[in-house]
């Protein structure tokens, strides 16, 4: 089944463009906002990292105004409020929160980013939308399966506008790659892709257990998800080396290269999923994520092959977090840094596509701590595309029922590769097919005082 069977209408993303059009267009929508009476009202959900990254660059883009940040990390949130202030053109600091629902019980807020941890996603993104809010949602947007079909149906009834932070869809020289390539038929017939990670992302350390400093509140930080002993401060790579926060390697890093392998050749969900692996190499440290793995994402004619190792050397090193498109006249291969067309024949000659920065047009992005720079452009044409899709009333680039088709197959992969045994969802019915045992891991259950949210609650 193809996106097209969801009875969805898409609107194109971009038609007859190139990568440098692309570039120009950066704005456009910024400019539009200029001309509205009022400032478009702002909260942020995770102040760490990325939810920072993502705000920064919606604040290079569009005239808001940042009401309201959250975070249980009392050190995080004053950091932020003080970066925010030196941004926003208002140059106030924001409200400051450490419990989002009291946040967003203002219903002072036009846009919510979420920036959270996996685990939070869900709850974070459905009681944004009941808010009012339309919402930026980083991927992958659950920790389950039926917390995504959830987030879908909310999304639905509230009628909100959800973009998933699945940016790869606005990377400028991808955009250029599929149009080139892709949609002209360079590749011929494609009926392989292989998918993969190399990075050695999986923190492994044995830190003690330690007393809670004053300014975190590791309750509220935890949530719905187990309550492990306290051994540090999470943020940044610790919390993503359990499974109790997210999915693992398959749920941050495959999630990007399956969602834009489901962009570039227009495929919905996958018939089967199967998937094998475990910790085969890095056992000394407390991390529980698997460190080698392999799945199958099997569609008509056509399978999907993700790999992952934190250990060894990649396969490829000009493409060690990549894709790459088999047909019977050429390969693409593609990353956040570039993408090459190789012809088998003499017909076509090799396409180079590289990264686009824009350091000299936003001077600010080279001495913000952490930014990704080849992903800056990226987020700034999602945030463009974000807002565009409130004002027309359409369905973003990265609507969340894409989100959610890329990560439950995450999740689902990791699913068959711990049950051994290849699954086949069924999204109509919400169930794996004859296999009673993996629907009921659908959902994970939640810790004492946290309500799961089931997609039943949010239809007529």
């Amino acid at each position: 089944m193809t996106n097209k069977d969801s009875n969805i209408k898409r609107r194109q993303f971009l038609k007859g463009t190139t990568a440098a059009m692309v570039l120009s267009s950066f704005g456009a929508y910024g400019f539009d906002l200029m001309n509205k009476e009022k400032p478009v009202r702002v909260g942020l959900i995770g102040t760490g990292w990325y939810g920072k990254s993502d705000l920064f660059r919606l604040i290079q883009v569009a005239p808001v105004e940042v009401v309201s940040l959250c975070d249980p990390d009392n050190n995080l949130l004053t950091e932020a409020a003080e970066l925010v202030s030196q941004r926003q053109k208002s140059g106030k600091k924001p409200k400051l929160y450490s419990d989002y629902r009291k946040m967003l019980a203002k219903k002072d807020l036009d846009l919510v980013l979420v920036g959270s941890p996996d685990h939070w996603h869900a709850l974070h993104g459905i009681e944004a939308m009941k808010s009012g809010a339309h919402v930026y949602l980083q991927k992958p947007i659950s920790v389950d399966v039926m917390e995504g079909e959830a987030l879908v149906a909310a999304a639905r009834k509230y009628n909100r506008v959800v973009q998933i932070g699945t940016q790869r869809k606005s990377t400028p020289h991808l955009i250029d790659a599929k149009k080139r390539v892709v949609e002209a038929g360079l590749l011929g017939k494609i009926s392989h892709v292989e998918m993969c990670c190399y990075f050695h992302m999986r923190a492994n350390g044995n830190p003690p257990e330690q007393e809670v400093p004053e300014f975190l509140d590791y309750e509220m930080w935890t949530g719905p998800a187990p309550l492990r002993p306290y051994d540090g401060l999470p943020h940044k790579r610790w919390w993503r080396t359990f499974m109790e926060y997210g999915n693992g390697i398959m749920g941050d890093m495959c999630v990007h290269m399956l969602d834009t392998v489901r962009w570039m050749l227009d495929l919905g969900w996958p018939n089967k999923i199967s998937s094998t692996g475990g910790i085969y190499v890095q056992k000394d440290g407390k991390s529980n994520i698997a460190d080698t793995q392999s799945a199958v994402f099997e569609y008509d004619g056509l399978n999907c092959v993700w790999q992952h190792r934190s250990w060894g050397a990649p396969a490829d090193p000009e493409y060690p977090w990549s894709f790459k498109l088999y047909g019977d006249k050429g390969t693409l291969a593609g990353s956040t840094m570039q993408a090459d067309f190789i012809p088998y024949g003499d017909d076509e000659e090799p396409i180079h596509f590289d990264v686009l920065y824009e350091k000299e047009k936003y001077p600010e992005d080279v001495t913000e701590k952490d930014i990704e720079l080849n992903a800056a452009p990226a987020t700034r044409w999602h945030m463009n595309d974000w807002l565009s899709a409130i004002d027309k009333g359409t369905l973003p680039v990265a609507d969340v029922l894409d989100g959610h088709i890329s990560t439950a197959s995450c999740i689902l992969a990791n699913m068959a590769m711990d049950l051994k045994r290849p699954l086949v969802y069924d999204p109509e019915k919400r169930i794996v097919v004859n296999d009673p045992e993996a629907t009921a891991l659908l959902q994970r259950p939640y810790r004492g005082g946290w309500e799961h949210p089931h997609p039943d609650q949010f239809e007529n």
